[in-house]
């Protein structure tokens, strides 16, 4: 049977949300993502995270422990629009839902039908940080307690 509804999140747009040094490892920042996700099953339904350039070399395309991971061929937004688009064209159209702070995403996916939360959404909802572990306890941040 068919979950009743669809989340797909913009894996970009939630991973380049929060400047944790990302940029340096977009396959590790992906698979740190999904893996989040798939241990705090935020959503009702079907999850979905789509993955664009190097980041899809984080997570083999498929099912991650609940999760279905996509791979974008060339765009991460334009997969999304697709598969918003085919899910609206089906005669028992389900609820999607996409995670995204991309305004120009969010109109794309809501002339289909599709509702959009912005990343605070599933960052809010995810049981632990997503982040790579601190060296030397944190003091590398800029803010960090120094003893």
């Amino acid at each position: 049977m068919r979950p009743s509804s669809l989340t797909i999140v913009d894996a970009a747009n939630v991973v380049g949300s929060r400047p944790d040094g990302w940029w340096r490892d977009r396959a590790g920042a992906a698979r740190r993502l999904v893996e989040s996700i798939a241990r705090a099953h935020p959503f009702d339904g079907e999850t979905a995270v789509v993955l664009e350039g190097k980041a899809r070399a984080g997570v083999p395309e498929g099912d991650l422990d609940g999760v279905r991971v996509i791979h974008a061929a060339a765009s991460g937004d334009d997969r999304i629009v697709e598969i918003v688009a085919s899910e609206a064209a089906l005669p028992e159209a389900r609820p999607v839902t996409v995670i995204t702070s991309d305004r120009e995403l969010r109109d794309r996916v809501a002339a289909h039908g599709a509702r959009s939360l912005g990343v605070r959404a599933l960052r809010s909802q995810l049981e632990t940080d997503d982040r790579p572990p601190q060296r030397n306890g944190g003091a590398d941040r800029p803010n960090a307690d120094r003893a």
